[in-house]
């Protein structure tokens, strides 16, 4: 929907894609659909969910067998992002590098996105 030809919106670390192999094998989903809602105190979240039917508008991203399906509400946010899996000794969960992101809370669940004005800016340049 929102692609460049022969780019893939978003890309997985091996770590990510490894990680949602895991789940896919584990639990026989389909992949998993990513997308953002309105929510915490920066404004969006991220949201991830398993997919057993995917949605005809999703875009579908697939490397080293993981499966990833973006909802279209999200598409244009996620353009360009990085997905990673990090793991620590308190901690381990999915890691959004994405470069549409302007600031994130404090606790990094929620981000705020560049608005139209700052959009139009840029392309000025």
């Amino acid at each position: 929907m929102f692609g460049i030809p022969g780019k893939s919106p978003v890309t997985l670390t091996p770590a990510a894609a490894s990680q949602i192999v895991r789940l896919m094998t584990r639990d026989g989903r389909h992949g998993l659909r990513i997308g953002v809602k309105k929510g915490g105190c920066a404004g969006m979240e991220y949201t991830m969910e398993y997919v057993d039917e995917p949605d005809p508008h999703d875009e579908v991203v697939e490397q080293d067998g993981a499966r990833v399906l973006i909802a279209p509400m999200a598409q244009m946010f996620l353009f360009g992002t990085e997905i990673d899996y990090e793991t620590s000794l308190l901690e381990a969960g999915f890691r959004f590098n994405n470069p549409n992101v302007t600031d994130a809370c404090g606790c990094g669940e929620s981000i705020k996105f560049k608005d139209a004005e700052e959009l139009r800016a840029e392309q000025e340049r």
